[in-house]
């Protein structure tokens, strides 16, 4: 895939309510209508179970029956799907089983107003024209090809815009865009391999300690885990020998045990500011104010 075609699949810099930027990817034509398809499935199943209730105990006459069964596909059709992206903040279950979700387009909480309004526009774009297909004998030339045109503008719209918008999306200000899974990754502390009577041990006074914050902290965790693919991996004795320059370390570190320095440095340094932090003094970088002597 060539880095325009990328792009053009990547909502870049977009600044939710946090203030923090994110990238999203745009969800894909084929994502969104397996999830229409999922919804579908869902609504008028229960449709189609309502009807049998009705017909198998003969509470209504057929001509009843059929008005509310129309009835109920609005009833049941439309609430669904905004209860649901209301509920699951931008999902109905057949996105959450997809894997999208709706977001607003300028980077603010997506709201009541949008929900309800891209889902209104749902019926005037997708129900309305598939029930009008259906009644296309009954149609007149001009009616059959209004149809058509309608059916086009609809399916076109999507495909012609750089977000993947459907002119509910367009009137609502939403985009819907692939929902991040989060991934956690193991605890570093507990995943580096412990020091044994054949390693060496090093030890760190609290003057050591007081140098570095939580920025620096997590520049080392990062250093330590393993590298991504394709990257080059760290020069550990570089880092090792800053580390020792900074903090005074007076003790030796022999070549091939520069991991391991850093190692214990780590856990020692994210006790030390863990037990700083309980008392209220949160260190953020390296240019906290120096403790007194």
């Amino acid at each position: 895939m060539s880095r325009r075609v990328r792009d053009r699949k990547r909502l870049e810099g977009y600044l939710p309510p946090e203030g923090v930027p994110i990238s999203f990817s745009i969800a894909s034509i084929g994502a969104r209508f397996g999830a229409q398809v999922l919804d579908i499935a869902l609504t008028y199943g229960f449709i189609i179970l309502l009807v049998y209730a009705m017909v198998t105990t003969g509470a209504l006459p057929i001509e009843a029956m059929f008005a509310l069964v129309m009835l109920c596909v609005f009833l049941i059709r439309v609430p669904y799907y905004i209860l649901a992206e209301l509920v699951w903040n931008g999902r109905t279950v057949g996105k959450r089983l997809v894997g999208i979700r709706v977001i607003n387009a300028e980077g603010r909480r997506l709201t009541p107003h949008q929900i309800v309004a891209r889902n209104l526009m749902k019926e005037v774009e997708l129900f309305t024209p598939v029930t009008m297909v259906f009644t296309v004998d009954a149609m007149s030339g001009l009616g059959v090809l209004l149809t058509l045109v309608w059916v086009l503008a609809v399916l076109i719209v999507p495909l012609a815009n750089r977000r993947r918008q459907r002119l509910g999306d367009m009137v609502a200000g939403t985009i819907v865009v692939d929902n991040p899974r989060n991934v956690l990754l193991p605890d570093l502390a507990l995943s580096l391999p412990v020091q044994g009577s054949a390693r060496p041990v090093f030890d760190f006074l609290p003057s050591h300690l007081d140098i570095y914050g939580r920025f620096e902290l997590q520049t080392l965790e990062k250093v330590l885990r393993d590298p991504v693919k394709g990257e080059e991996p760290p020069d550990f004795g570089q880092i090792s020998r800053t580390i020792i320059r900074k903090i005074g370390y007076a003790d030796p570190v022999r070549p091939g045990q520069e991991r391991a320095f850093l190692n214990a440095f780590y856990r020692a340094q994210r006790e030390h500011l863990e037990t700083l932090r309980l008392f209220g003094n949160r260190r953020e970088d390296k240019f906290h104010s120096a403790p007194e002597s």
